[in-house]
């Protein structure tokens, strides 16, 4: 079983056996489900590590694996896809179930076409820092452990992470504590995606100035970034209905679906190459530091 799907099953249970109570028991609770889920995918993270270090160059190739599943770019991108191919075939019913069971988690059955493209194209640009960015960012300064920490928070605000009923106070720390961790990791994929747009011949100057008007619009201080980066590249606006519209022009047909999704693997490689960059320089600031005294 993906790992993902660990961490999402054993918030699961938690929230079965404990969302209930006062607003108060049910902070604390959600708090401690979070909490604990985190620090377990943390330990595993920290067991693989040791013993890839025992492996050579075998454990380096099962730390590898490790992370490749944490950083689940290719199902999203299959997911994206499997949407518009349904759609172009006229589907609907399909449509909805699938971006509905793959990529987000609001009511599908009342969607048109153009909103469940919408969906997908949301669900693209807001993984690529869910999914890449920020897990990647937590590999290169804590490595694999602080990777899972980072998904099994992230999965606990998928799950958890809902203003309405217990839900609004069980998974408020979850909610919280994911907007931090994300924070800077969400601004770098923004504007991954603005170079992404570039590279792949799309509309960087709107996907800059898009990002700029409507990055606030969300209820999230994060996923803005790169959906509004996202609309203003494809030219589109994306829409949830009752909650946000960032952009301008017609709602996304499935060929603004296929964009995105050529986008975000452009954006995935723009936004790597950064962090190793900084990674690299920041390893490099700190050898030359402790060699002639700037750092003690």
């Amino acid at each position: 079983m993906h790992p993902v799907a660990w961490f999402g099953r054993a918030l699961g249970v938690g929230r079965r056996w404990l969302c209930r109570g006062s607003r108060r028991a049910l902070l604390v609770r959600g708090a401690g489900v979070t909490l604990v889920v985190a620090a377990f995918a943390g330990t595993g993270g920290v067991l693989l590590h040791a013993l890839g270090a025992r492996l050579g160059a075998a454990g380096l190739a099962l730390e590898a694996i490790a992370l490749a599943l944490l950083l689940s770019v290719r199902a999203l991108i299959v997911a994206a896809r499997r949407v518009a191919t349904h759609l172009r075939r006229g589907d609907l019913p399909a449509a909805r179930a699938s971006v509905g069971h793959d990529l987000v988690s609001r009511r599908t059955e009342a969607l048109d076409p153009p909103r469940v493209a919408s969906a997908a194209v949301e669900s693209v640009a807001e993984n690529l820092t869910d999914a890449f960015v920020a897990p990647a960012c937590f590999f290169l300064v804590f490595g694999l452990a602080g990777a899972a920490v980072y998904r099994a928070v992230n999965t606990a605000d998928a799950m958890l992470g809902y203003r309405e009923g217990p839900l609004e106070h069980f998974g408020k720390v979850a909610a919280r504590l994911d907007d931090a961790l994300s924070f800077l990791p969400a601004r770098l994929a923004g504007w991954a995606v603005v170079v992404a747009s570039a590279l792949a011949g799309e509309r960087a100057r709107g996907a800059l100035a898009v990002m700029r008007r409507d990055r606030r619009r969300t209820a999230s201080p994060n996923a803005g970034w790169t959906m509004a980066a996202m609309a203003g590249a494809l030219g589109v606006t994306l829409e949830k209905p009752g909650a946000y519209r960032l952009g301008a022009g017609p709602l996304p047909d499935p060929e603004a679906i296929d964009r995105a999704c050529r986008i975000l693997a452009l954006a995935v490689v723009v936004s790597g190459a950064a962090m190793v960059a900084g990674a690299v320089l920041l390893v490099h600031f700190f050898f030359v530091g402790a060699r002639t005294g700037w750092v003690s």
